[in-house]
């Protein structure tokens, strides 16, 4: 399975926002950053057969944005797992009930991203910065199952 792990894009700042941490929003300027990227990724050709976001609305807006480019908006899906405490565990839950999707990107957060990124490769440290997007190419959704093919950051995206 070829996984596609993004991180959301820049989002109002906690200090300013003084709502629901999971209704905050992406700022005016991360949004259109995801836009330049989520067309970047339809010009590299990029193909995922599944979209899966973390409910929050950051997140959401995010994915939102890169399946609407990628002409994936039907196959969006939101799933609490991605919020809060996404670890290689939950990832397997996620792949197992997707099966046989060759390609699917998941949407989320720090440090959750990165952390899960590591132990599929088996160990380092690698950061996924605001509208980074890493391809990890798995073997089985488990620790040291996955190799890294790559790690773009968003200016290698279009957007930085």
């Amino acid at each position: 399975m070829r996984l596609y792990v993004l991180r959301h894009g820049k989002a109002v700042s906690r200090a300013d926002w003084t709502a629901d941490d999971g209704e905050r929003p992406l700022t005016p300027a991360g949004e259109a950053a995801v836009r330049l990227e989520a067309r970047t990724l339809r010009d590299m050709g990029l193909t995922v057969e599944l979209i899966v976001t973390s409910p929050l609305a950051r997140a959401r807006r995010t994915a939102e944005l890169v399946a609407d480019e990628l002409g994936m908006r039907g196959r969006l899906h939101v799933d609490q797992r991605l919020a809060h405490g996404f670890d290689v565990r939950r990832l397997a839950e996620l792949t197992a009930e997707h099966t046989p999707a060759a390609a699917m990107m998941i949407v989320g957060h720090e440090p959750d991203l990165s952390v899960v990124v590591a132990d599929l490769i088996g160990g380092g440290a690698l950061v996924m910065k605001k509208g980074g997007l890493a391809r990890v190419d798995l073997d089985a959704p488990r620790p040291g199952g996955g190799e890294l093919v790559w790690l773009l950051t968003p200016p290698l995206l279009g957007s930085g």
